[in-house]
């Protein structure tokens, strides 16, 4: 999503003079954060690639994923649900020898679980966009975290997202994975409020945040 000018005023100035979420560490942290962690993602192949890749990351750092990232969608067809839930025997055996990927084969048979599931998902809401939004009545859900500790790890609104994943056949949808989820693709804005960008979401409807995006996103921080 292209970046208005007060953003790249703020991105301009000294790192000691932007204040940013705690996690926000590291060259890869940093970057993430500044650019794309919270901003609302409409496109349908960049949500199913989220889904993936928070499932992918349980258990881990989401550091090991963002390292990960660009072998993931090499090795995943891009992220093309249509192409991935036609894998057989043989594409799965390539990428359980992929060390480039996590080698684990419940994700991975969860990946292409995942894409099919999310094709009827497609076929029957005409897109996942339209379906998953209506958790949050199809806008951000603005909020207003003081601290790390106020930032919770599920909410009612997860939980519901969970529950109906899992009835449509998705694995590894777990609501501390959906809410997750739900930080990287924008439905909720939790960056801190002493956060340069809380403010700059704050205002997302008004902007063009809904524009297709790539890259990442902070997962389980």
């Amino acid at each position: 999503m292209p970046i208005s000018r007060k953003e790249q005023m703020e991105r301009e100035r000294s790192p000691a003079e932007i204040r940013r979420c705690p996690w926000a560490k590291g060259e890869h942290y940093i970057e993430y954060h500044d650019t794309e962690w919270g901003v609302p993602v409409h496109n349908d192949r960049l949500l199913f690639e989220f889904l993936i890749l928070e499932g992918a990351q349980a258990g881990l750092s989401w550091e090991t994923i963002l390292k990960k990232r660009q072998n993931y969608r090499e090795a995943f067809d891009q992220f093309d649900p249509t192409v991935i839930a036609r894998y057989g025997k043989r594409k799965q055996q390539s990428l359980l020898a992929n060390a480039g990927i996590v080698r684990n084969r419940l994700k991975i048979a969860a990946a292409i679980q995942n894409a099919k599931a999310f094709l009827d998902v497609q076929k029957e809401f005409g897109t996942f966009d339209k379906y998953i939004w209506s958790f949050v009545g199809g806008q951000p859900q603005q909020n207003a975290r003081k601290s790390m500790s106020d930032v919770p790890a599920r909410t009612p609104e997860s939980d519901a997202m969970s529950k109906d994943l899992k009835r449509r056949g998705f694995k590894f949808v777990g609501s501390t994975i959906c809410y997750a989820f739900m930080q990287a693709v924008g439905m909720v804005n939790d960056h801190l409020v002493e956060c340069f960008r809380h403010a700059q979401l704050s205002d997302v409807r008004a902007r063009a945040g809904s524009a297709p995006r790539s890259g990442l996103h902070a997962g389980s921080i």
